[in-house]
């Protein structure tokens, strides 16, 4: 048997991330898995993204604690800012400014440390709420910085951003983990879960997860908030 490939998976714990990391272990990477305590209005994501991690099965997860909560400018991380019920025009308010590119940033790092080929990521520029970091743009230019500015990448090993829901609707997404066993029960989307882990359905996230396991034809195991 030969070495089976490193990868770092970034993990969030929603539906993207969770149907990625299963993708990369089905493509038969080593997988680490990478997650950020970044400031989010809950910690439920975090909780998902260790179940995700225990039920596909990873080398590593690691959670890294950052403050882009103390950088303001995003509902998702400013309680002051309501999260929005409608669809808005232009870049939405959850966007959290330069996000991905902090993300990337630090799976880069670990991608060094542990020598790995590939940095997973579950951007998808069809359902992407208008994310300008979601962008193939943004990850082929991503991928460049990251073989210039490494020392492997100078010594010669070619760093790989994989992208493989870039071009999936939220339904393709969830038909494609549904056929490698992922548990969409133990995912979090929800922008603003009540105490009882209850989704709102109401936000953008909620309203892409809905659609998507209707347009899938499977059922959508999401505990909803009575009358969402």
């Amino acid at each position: 048997m030969g070495i089976r490939r490193k990868a770092i998976v970034l993990l969030s714990g929603g539906v993207d991330s969770a149907t990625c990391l299963a993708l990369a272990v089905q493509q038969g990477c080593d997988c680490y898995a990478l997650s950020f305590d970044y400031g989010q209005r809950h910690i439920a994501e975090l909780e998902a993204a260790r179940r995700v991690a225990q039920h596909v099965g990873v080398r590593e997860h690691k959670i890294i604690k950052l403050d882009l909560g103390g950088l303001g400018g995003s509902a998702l991380t400013d309680n002051s800012l309501p999260i929005p019920e409608c669809e808005s025009d232009g870049i939405p308010i959850t966007y959290v400014p330069a996000r991905n590119t902090v993300f990337l940033a630090y799976a880069l790092a670990w991608a060094e440390v542990l020598q790995a080929s590939s940095i997973f990521i579950g951007v998808n520029a069809l359902d992407y709420s208008g994310y300008p970091d979601c962008r193939p743009e943004f990850i082929a230019a991503f991928q460049h910085l990251a073989n210039l500015a490494t020392k492997t990448g100078v010594e010669g090993l070619v760093l790989k951003i994989e992208t493989p829901l870039l071009q999936m609707s939220k339904a393709d997404i969830i038909r494609a983990g549904a056929t490698v066993g992922v548990d969409y029960s133990l995912t979090v989307s929800c922008y603003q879960l009540n105490s009882n882990g209850e989704a709102c359905g109401r936000c953008d996230s909620c309203r892409f997860r809905r659609k998507g396991f209707v347009e899938a034809g499977i059922s959508d195991p999401t505990p909803y908030q009575r009358g969402a």
